[in-house]
């Protein structure tokens, strides 16, 4: 019998065990796979971006899937709380860009390590390669767990921390959800978010710009009547398939979203090379550089405005020779190459499969999740945290902060109600 069962040795469950470990509870942590930590060791490109230190409205911007939901666990274990337990852990840390989190050592091992250590000290009992089949309860309570060796081991309280169905490398496969289901929850529709695009346009296909990436560009998504759904301004990049890159991977659950509202039919994005331009000032720019080297040709006069092999391509696109001079340019050709460069339209037709995805959208929903404990609504002893619940954020130490938030806070929590339970073992 253990006071606190965790399934799941992700960050969230990682977490949970040390933060039920340190209100002096008799921890389980049950992992499927053969080894603990695989999403840790490889997040931020094995950098492991632990946190983000931007305030917390900010974070909440930047988890469009449900972030308000964190206003609550954060009041309990915030980011700032994040960063002080590593550091208390003797992981040293550094802030780099967009209040990104890393260790100085630039080593997610590191980070996986000091929470070994410290479940190690907190003597957490870990057992490995042993998938779960399903969860225990009574009508009234949780009480335990079976795997599917057979074995059965009981608990006060139960975390599951499994995760969602992105990175299924790493053992996140969607085995909770139908846990969640029989304990009375809701899972609402799951998708993939932080996902490359695809596209059947004809330049995608002959492959004419794969491996091109932008530098800072304005991505955006429109709806079917042509309103803007969101702007992203970050680096992008075109694939054999579509488009991938830290714009697109944010634009990519609003594509989504769209393709679910019209059924399925293509999205229309925009990319802006020249995000503090629109047509007209950009027109008045092209004309002006070409007006100070009216002799040069057109190519070597916007040679700074992008990428060699983009500008041409635009430059095709308006019907524009680029050996031309700016004085043999008619004017409707440059407002043309003006709207291609701010404007430039292209349709997507879908996402990777939520394989491919670096995060899940979707989930157990938080509408049945107590916020400041994580504990089911729906049955007591049960708690969830990390990516099996229906909230996600973008890319940029967002939803490790979720996941290490809910861990910690579902972990005490599951201790505290193990405490104060009046179950004893078998009953």
């Amino acid at each position: 019998m253990y006071d606190v069962i965790i399934i799941g040795g992700g960050p969230s469950g990682l977490m949970a065990s040390i933060a039920a470990a340190s209100n002096n509870q008799k921890v389980l942590l049950i992992e499927k796979g053969k080894k603990l930590g695989k999403k840790l060791i490889i997040s931020g490109g094995g950098r492991c971006n632990v946190t983000n230190r931007l305030p917390l409205d900010e974070i909440v911007k930047h988890i469009p899937g449900n972030g308000r939901f964190l206003h609550s666990p954060f009041s309990v274990f915030n980011n700032e709380d994040i960063i002080s337990f590593f550091e208390g852990l003797g992981v040293a840390l550094k802030e780099e860009d967009h209040g990104r989190m890393f260790p100085v050592s630039n080593r997610a091992q590191d980070v996986a390590e000091a929470m070994f250590k410290e479940m190690d000290r907190l003597n957490v009992a870990v057992l490995l390669d042993s998938p779960v089949k399903k969860l225990l309860m009574t009508d009234e309570h949780i009480t335990g767990v079976r795997l599917h060796t057979g074995e059965e081991y009981t608990a006060k309280a139960i975390v599951v921390a499994v995760g969602g169905k992105a990175v299924p490398q790493t053992g996140s496969t969607g085995d909770g959800y139908p846990w969640a289901e029989k304990a009375g929850h809701t899972v609402t529709d799951l998708y993939p978010t932080e996902v490359p695009l695809l596209s059947k346009e004809p330049f995608i296909v002959s492959r004419e710009l794969q491996g091109l990436a932008l530098r800072d560009p304005a991505v955006t998504v429109l709806n079917k009547k042509g309103k803007v759904l969101v702007t992203h301004q970050m680096d992008m990049l075109f694939t054999h398939f579509g488009l991938s890159g830290p714009a697109v991977l944010r634009c990519s659950q609003y594509v989504v979203k769209e393709m679910k509202k019209n059924g399925g039919a293509p999205v229309e994005m925009r990319i802006n090379s020249l995000p503090d331009e629109n047509a007209e000032s950009a027109f008045q720019l092209l004309n002006k550089m070409m007006k100070d080297e009216p002799k040069k040709s057109v190519k070597n006069v916007w040679k700074s405005l992008a990428q060699e092999r983009w500008l041409l391509f635009l430059l095709d696109r308006a019907d524009i020779n680029p050996q031309i001079t700016g004085a043999e340019l008619p004017s409707d050709k440059v407002r043309a190459f003006a709207q291609q460069l701010t404007a430039f339209a292209m349709f997507v037709n879908g996402t990777q499969p939520i394989e491919k995805a670096f995060v899940t959208g979707g989930g157990v929903s938080i509408k049945e999740i107590e916020p400041k404990t994580m504990a089911s609504k729906k049955k007591p002893g049960l708690y969830f945290c990390g990516e099996i619940l229906d909230i996600h954020g973008y890319t940029g130490g967002y939803n490790i902060t979720s996941a290490l938030v809910t861990g910690n806070v579902a972990g005490q929590s599951a201790a505290r109600f193990a405490k104060e339970s009046p179950i004893e073992s078998g009953v």
